[in-house]
């Protein structure tokens, strides 16, 4: 084999630089694809996660069925902190029962609440009488006879 020239030695050094930074770039591209595939399985994960809780039931699903089905109404405020931890009680179980929003506090009340003539939040209405402050699940349970289930 002949010794290669100047200029041939030139393109070969060349062509050996030309396919470095085409591997280079072949590198960072994988890498690309590495973490933008890892950070695609990571969301819908999370995604199934939040979405498979909250299809879950609420532990006190059937209770807040129950009261609700006995009559019992819950009136409050958005912006009462009471209201809010009465809420907490229930946990996701809350959106069965049956609440009413009064309005903001120290604002206008609306009819309903007027004409319940609710003065404090939170309220329960229950055999047609009228029960204030946060109502210990048990409380509510003894008040309308439905089996409360830890």
């Amino acid at each position: 084999m002949e010794n290669p020239t100047k200029e041939e030695r030139e393109k070969q050094h060349e062509q050996e630089i030309q396919d470095k930074i085409k591997s280079e770039k072949n590198k960072k591209t994988v890498k690309k694809v590495v973490i933008y595939s890892i950070l695609i399985i990571i969301i819908v994960g999370i995604f199934y996660i939040v979405n498979s809780n909250a299809k879950k039931p609420g532990k006190y699903d059937d209770f807040a069925k129950c009261l609700t089905d006995k009559g019992a109404i819950f009136y409050g405020s958005f912006q009462c902190s009471a209201c809010a931890a009465q809420k907490e009680l229930f946990g996701k179980s809350i959106k069965y029962v049956n609440y009413v929003e009064c309005g903001p506090l120290g604002g206008p009340q609306n009819q309903v609440c007027r004409d319940v003539n609710v003065k404090v939040y939170p309220t329960w209405s229950i055999n047609n009488n009228q029960v204030t402050g946060v109502q210990s699940l048990q409380s509510l349970s003894s008040l309308t006879n439905c089996t409360l289930n830890s």
